[in-house]
C-alpha cells in the first residue's frame, strides 16, 4: 500500500487546506480563459501567471495546489494541432509550475495534486454538470489512461481525480488507479444536492467505489453549492473511514451557452461561515473550486485553525 500523501498534515486532529479555483482566479488577474483549454492554454502561453496564482494560494494558507490540467486533454491539445509529445510535455509542465510555486514560498511540506478532470472538461461545453456523455466505462477508461499514466509519472505528491459527475466515471478512474498500485489520488465528485451526483446517482454508490482501493487516500465533493456540503459529508463519513475531502464552487452556477457563471452566489455569512458545520460533519481537507479565491482560503484557513505560513 503507498503511503498517503496527506497523513503529515493530517496529524492529530489537524485540518489541511487546499487552495481554491486556479482557472477562475486567473481570470479574475485578467486572463483570457475564453479557449476550450481554458487555464491549461497558459501552460503555453503564460506558465508564469500559473506560478503567481499558485502562490497567491499558498500564502493565503493552502497546503496542497491542484495543477493546471484539468482540462488539459491529448484531444484537446491535438485540436490546437500539438501532437502528443508535446501535449504530454504541457501536462508534465503543470506539475513543474507547481512545484515552482512550492520552492519560491520556501514551504516544502506543500502537496502538489495532478488535476484529472472530467471527460465533461474536454468538451468544454459545461457537460461535466450533467455527466451525460452516453460512453462505457471501458470507454471512460481508454480516454483517460494515457493523461493518467503522463501525470502519474510527472512528479506530483498524488492524483487529483475530481469534479467527477457519475458513478460510472469514477469507476473507470478507479479501475484504471488499481492498475497503477504506486500512485496514490483522491476521489471527488461533483453533486447536483445533498445525495446525488451530477448524473443522478446516489452518492452512497460514488463514494463506496473508493473501498478496497489502496490507491485512493480520500474521497469527498468538490465544485458543488455550498449549501449542499455538510449533508454529503455526513454521507460520506458514513460510508468511509478515509479522509474526506470538500472544496465547493463559489455558489453560483455554469452556464455553458454563455460561459458565464450565473446566480448570486454562497449563502449569507459565506463559504467561511460553513466551514464549522463541514468540519463538524467530518471534513478534514477543506478548500474551495470555481470563484473562490486566495481571499476566501484566508479565511477558511482561518477557521480551520490553519493560518498563512
Amino acid at each position: 500500500m503507498p503511503p498517503n500523501p496527506f497523513s503529515a498534515l493530517l496529524h492529530g486532529s489537524a485540518v489541511a487546506i487546499l487552495d481554491g479555483g486556479l482557472g477562475t482566479e486567473l481570470e479574475r488577474r485578467g486572463a483570457d480563459l475564453s479557449d476550450p483549454l481554458w487555464s491549461a492554454r497558459l501552460l503555453a502561453d503564460d506558465p508564469e501567471a500559473i506560478v503567481a496564482t499558485h502562490l497567491a494560494y499558498v500564502r493565503a494558507g493552502a497546503q496542497v495546489l491542484t495543477t493546471a490540467s484539468y482540462q488539459a486533454t491529448f484531444e484537446g491539445f491535438a485540436a490546437r494541432g500539438l501532437g502528443h509529445d508535446a501535449a504530454a510535455a504541457l501536462m508534465t509542465r503543470s506539475v513543474e509550475l507547481a512545484r515552482e510555486a512550492r520552492r519560491r514560498s520556501g514551504q516544502p511540506a506543500v502537496l502538489v495534486a495532478a488535476s484529472i478532470g472530467p471527460y465533461g472538461a474536454m468538451l468544454a461545453d459545461g457537460s461535466e454538470y450533467s455527466g451525460d456523455y452516453g460512453l462505457t466505462v471501458a470507454q471512460l477508461r481508454d480516454f483517460h489512461r494515457p493523461r493518467l499514466d503522463v501525470l502519474a509519472s510527472s512528479g506530483a505528491d498524488l492524483l487529483a481525480l475530481e469534479t467527477v459527475p457519475s458513478v460510472d466515471e469514477g469507476r473507470a478512474l478507479v479501475e484504471l488507479l488499481s492498475d497503477r498500485p504506486e500512485t496514490t489520488a483522491w476521489l471527488s465528485f461533483t453533486c447536483r444536492d445533498g445525495a446525488h451526483t451530477r448524473r443522478g446517482d446516489p452518492v452512497e454508490a460514488a463514494f463506496d467505489l473508493a473501498r478496497d482501493v489502496p490507491g485512493i487516500v480520500a474521497v469527498g465533493v468538490n465544485c458543488t453549492e455550498p449549501q449542499f456540503i455538510a449533508e454529503l459529508t455526513r454521507r460520506a463519513a458514513d460510508r468511509t473511514d478515509l479522509p474526506i475531502i470538500v472544496y465547493p464552487n463559489g455558489g453560483e452556477r455554469w452556464d455553458a451557452s454563455g460561459r458565464r457563471w450565473s446566480g448570486s452566489g454562497s449563502e449569507p455569512g459565506g463559504i467561511p461561515g460553513q466551514v464549522g458545520a463541514w468540519l463538524a460533519s467530518g471534513a478534514r481537507i477543506v478548500g474551495g473550486c470555481c470563484r473562490v479565491g486566495p481571499e476566501t482560503i484566508a479565511a477558511i484557513a482561518a477557521v480551520a485553525g490553519r493560518g498563512p505560513g
